[in-house]
Parts: structure tokens; C-alpha cells; sequence
């Protein structure tokens, strides 16, 4: 039996991306450890409502984590770096482009030795790429921190959420990614 989830029109989880100098895969066990480093970390969570405990991450996260729909791993030679999410965003959050909410986001996390190099960019653009091909014609938005300077530059919209002031952007397929 496959791991494989159809869903039409694209099958979960897809062949791993490569771009220049990433690979953007599926989870694995072996990428817990800097998954746990990414959630515990003070830096990190300054711009995603603080960082989590390393012992509750360490009993919480399961063995293989990230193991769902819209969940890539990245990876720089070898080594995991960071991580994509594309979820749906919750109606219930604040900033949508569509009244009834539910439009897909762009969410990322990168080590903070990963960070000022590009590769959050060139890794948004791989999934981005991935995903228009997957759901020809549907946006999707990017929600950060103001004080997240780096993330900010397709920003469009602002509001507040988690006690702090956000910024929405949205990119449309067509758009170029970098």
C-alpha cells in the first residue's frame, strides 16, 4: 500500500523539488531533531508568537513529524534548514482576500543559520511554483510580523493578530516568483 494521497488534481506527497541549491521532501524521522531546534528557538520565535519549550516539543512531536498535506522539508546538502508549510488559512483568523476565508497560505520557518543567505526566497518560490501547477489559477497569501523586515516585501495588507501588527501579502500564479 502507498503513502501516496490523490487529490485531485495532484498526488501527496510529491516527488522531492530541487532548485539550485535546495530540496524541498517530504519529512522524515531524521529531520526531528532540526525540527525541534526550529520550534525551540528564541530567534525563530520572534516572529511566529514565541518558541516552544524544547522538553514539550520533544514529547509532542511524533517520530516522523510533519507528516501531512502542504508540508515540505528543506534541505541544503543534506542537512534540513527549515521547513514550508501551504495550509489553508482559518476563516477565523484575521486577513483574507476572500470574505469566507479559507484561502491557502504560504507559511515558513528557516534556522536562523539559514537565514540571509535566500534561501527562504528561492524555497517560496519552488513551492509556489509547485503549488500553481497543483491549483492552476488559485492566490495565495503570506501573512507576517511587521517587525519581520525580511518577509515583508510582498506584503499588501496589515491588521493585528497575535498581540502584534501583521502584514498580508498574496501572490497570484503568473506572478513571478522571483
Amino acid at each position: 500500500m502507498s503513502d501516496e494521497i490523490t487529490v485531485h488534481p495532484f498526488t501527496w506527497p510529491p516527488a522531492p523539488i530541487k532548485t539550485e541549491r535546495l530540496v524541498l521532501r517530504q519529512s522524515k524521522a531524521r529531520d526531528r531533531a532540526a525540527l525541534i531546534d526550529l520550534f525551540a528557538s528564541p530567534e525563530v520565535g520572534n516572529y511566529v508568537g514565541g518558541s516552544r519549550p524544547r522538553d514539550e516539543l520533544e514529547r509532542a512531536l511524533p517520530e516522523v513529524p510533519g507528516q501531512r498535506l502542504g508540508f515540505f522539508v528543506v534541505e541544503l546538502n543534506g542537512t534540513t534548514i527549515g521547513m514550508i508549510t501551504l495550509d489553508r488559512r482559518d476563516p477565523e483568523r484575521k486577513g483574507h482576500i476572500r470574505p469566507e476565508g479559507g484561502e491557502p497560505e504560504l507559511g515558513y520557518m528557516f534556522l536562523p543559520q539559514a537565514w540571509g543567505h535566500g534561501y527562504a526566497t528561492e524555497a517560496c518560490a519552488a513551492a509556489l511554483d509547485w503549488f500553481a501547477d497543483a491549483h492552476p489559477g488559485e492566490p495565495v497569501v503570506l501573512s507576517t510580523q511587521t517587525a519581520n523586515e525580511a518577509s515583508m516585501r510582498v506584503a499588501v495588507k496589515r491588521f493585528e493578530d497575535y498581540g502584534t501588527e501583521q502584514w498580508l501579502g498574496v501572490w497570484y500564479p503568473g506572478t513571478p516568483s522571483d
